[in-house]
């Protein structure tokens, strides 16, 4: 009943060796643009409207700002579609940041990315909970939070079950935000072309005026404080080089494809609805948004006969709106786990975030992104303001060090390529312009709620470094163990021992060919001299999320592990002993070791099955959560089954021997 319940919650398992499930499961660039263009487009419910705000009085100078936010998401799609082509794999600004300014600048911007996707989905639930409880009867609004929570849990549910499944569940959201801002802006522009031939020479004049009474150097400072305030608008525009592995091939095409989509309909959106404030003389009312008053000015006059069609549109537009960014929390969980995966191949974060599921997702990552999301929740009570504070800062020091990245490729390969220049002078503005808004956010949003983001980001890459120390103290300390063992002097066998039907069976677990599996069977030995007659070695090969996209990956996946397991036969036969192999490919380590161990006991007689496990001098948090208890794991699964288990020890010394 269990098994039932969590297949219709979770879904069934994928099957890793059929030859379409990727193809399957990626994503064309419509619905990538749905899943990751969600977060930038949802930031034109606020963005815009705080930009604006800042500029005061002088909003002549929304004019200047239109261009500047246009301007700048076309930039930074720019890079970033130069990227993907770079890093067709995936990896975003971690990936770019560590292969191109080494891996502190790339723990960094990690670190960076995983708390700003955390705070993607955390701002746009508050966001979307408080679009859509302002339409509630008063009586409901204190549950607003637990309402948060469950949307956080309801979307780590979705997100479990596949990143597929859960963008064709919220596509129709997306869909419905993009129509009707897309009617919404056109008719408030088109209705107010009689005002164009006025506006540019107004706007000069007014620039002038200002100039004159304040100074340039004033009139500049409203207009980048603005300007950076209003940088909200160019969050998400960077998750699509973050997960490019679930973009259907060819990946790049796919991934430029939907750049494009995000760029566009990001400035269109950004850009119009700032230009529509302007043309309409919007001004703030307390307890409504900019946007709410921009719709209701622009469909005052909507009838259809008698009937009042306006009112209707307005509420369908910022219901929509807050749909969207229960959309928009989306792009946190898909590009968010990703990064983990990637930081968890070099070591920075334990090695099971980059595990797949039996769903073929990023599980472990996703639950803890939602854990994070709810532990956020409860620190900030949901507060938007709050929230934005803490949003801004992190997405642009990734964009500043992935900018920072690009000028040192195009300035190494610029021998190599035609057009480096193009391609440096595009990155070389995007530093200046993300940089600067980084310094200016960072100063002006500090004492507001920006020290907590530094201080979240800070500890998170602190934890990083703790991490991979550890994980090089133990390579480090096994280091011996490989250089001993993997070099056994063994003579060749004359003859190939033969299989005992009758004789004791020993069954290994072994990862890869190294000092940890050899030791494993050595200890065999020693304990139980010449009694077991046959060895069976299994491993398990798991499929790595940034590389699996298909069968031909699963193809050089295979070959290695029986590579491996070749070589431990190799190994026992020339120990005068009957050896063979049993592999398989998957997901679940401990799922797929338990079914090939209750296979095998059927087939040999008098089995055991032996494992070994790491155990240190001195126990400590990162050693029980950091390493994998495969063993004991394994072990209490198959004793139930009455299936003997025995676990070797390998003994980590802290003065540089393994035993």
């Amino acid at each position: 009943m269990l098994e039932r319940l969590r297949g219709i919650l979770l879904g069934g398992p994928k099957n890793i060796l059929d030859p379409r499930i990727h193809h399957t499961l990626a994503l064309i660039a419509f619905f990538a643009w749905v899943g990751l263009g969600s977060d930038g487009l949802s930031s034109s419910c606020y963005g815009p409207e705080e930009a604006f705000l800042q500029l005061g009085h002088h909003r002549h100078l929304s004019i200047y700002l239109v261009v500047a936010i246009v301007s700048t998401v076309f930039l930074i799609s720019a890079s970033y579609s130069y990227i993907i082509e770079l890093f067709p794999s995936g990896g975003g600004g971690y990936l770019v940041a560590t292969r191109l300014l080494g891996p502190i600048p790339g723990v960094v911007s990690g670190g960076a990315l995983v708390v700003d996707y955390v705070l993607t989905i955390v701002t746009s639930v508050a966001s979307g909970c408080d679009a859509i409880f302002s339409f509630l009867p008063p009586g409901v609004r204190p549950f607003k939070l637990e309402a948060e929570f469950l949307v956080v849990a309801l979307l780590t549910a979705m997100n479990v079950r596949g990143v597929k499944e859960s963008i064709l569940i919220l596509t129709p959201i997306f869909a419905s935000f993009l129509i009707s801002h897309l009617v919404l802006i056109s008719a408030g522009i088109f209705s107010q072309t009689a005002s164009f031939q006025h506006l540019a020479g107004d706007t000069l004049r007014d620039t002038q005026t200002a100039v004159s009474q304040l100074g340039g150097f004033a009139v500049a400072v409203i207009f980048l404080r603005a300007f950076s305030l209003g940088g909200a608008s160019f969050t998400g525009i960077e998750a699509v080089s973050n997960s490019t592995e679930i973009l259907r091939e060819p990946r790049v095409e796919t991934g430029k494809k939907t750049m494009l989509y995000m760029a566009i309909s990001l400035a269109f959106t950004a850009g119009g609805i700032l230009l529509c404030y302007l043309l309409h003389d919007v001004h703030f009312e307390p307890g409504r948004t900019l946007n709410a008053t921009l719709w209701s000015a622009i469909t005052t006059n909507w009838h259809a006969g008698s009937v009042d069609i306006g009112t209707g549109v307005v509420w369908f537009t910022l219901i929509s709106e807050g749909a969207l960014l229960f959309v928009a929390a989306q792009t946190g969980f898909l590009a968010g786990p990703r990064t983990l995966a990637a930081m968890a191949v070099d070591n920075w974060v334990p090695k099971r975030f980059n595990h797949l599921s039996e769903r073929l997702v990023t599980q472990n990552g996703v639950i803890t992104f939602g854990i994070a999301a709810a532990l956020t929740l409860l620190y900030t009570r949901g507060s938007v303001r709050l929230l934005l504070v803490m949003y801004s800062i992190n997405v642009f020091l990734t964009f500043t060090l992935t900018q920072l990245g690009m000028i040192r490729h195009w300035i190494n390969v610029r021998k190599q390529v035609a057009h480096w220049r193009r391609q440096l002078i595009v990155a070389t503005v995007g530093t200046i312009v993300t940089a600067g808004i980084l310094v200016i956010t960072t100063v002006l949003k500090f004492q507001e709620g920006g020290w907590v983001t530094l201080l979240a980001t800070g500890a998170f890459i602190a934890f990083c470094f703790v991490v991979r120390g550890h994980y090089r103290r133990v390579r480090h300390l096994l280091s011996s163990l490989d250089e001993v063992l993997t070099n056994l002097p063994l003579p060749e066998p004359k003859t190939l021992p033969e299989l005992a039907p009758d004789g004791p069976t020993a069954i290994v677990l072994v990862e890869s060919y190294a000092g940890l599996g050899i030791h494993t069977l050595v200890s065999i030995q020693r304990m139980l001299p010449r009694h077991f007659q046959n060895f069976v070695f299994c491993s398990v090969g798991l499929a790595d999320p940034r590389e699996f996209k298909g069968v031909h990956d699963v193809q050089a996946l295979e070959d290695k592990v029986r590579g491996d397991l070749e070589k431990y036969v190799a190994l026992v036969q020339r120990m005068g002993y009957y050896a063979e192999y049993r592999y398989t490919l998957g997901t679940d380590l401990i799922q797929e070791l338990e079914g090939m161990c209750r296979d095998l006991t059927k087939e040999f007689r008098r089995p055991v099955v032996f494992a070994g496990q790491l155990v240190f001098q001195r126990e400590n948090i990162f050693t029980r959560t950091l390493h994998h208890e495969t063993a004991f794991s394994i072990q209490r699964r198959l004793q139930f089954m009455g299936i003997q288990v025995i676990i070797l020890p390998i003994r980590v010394w802290e003065r540089q021997r393994a035993a």
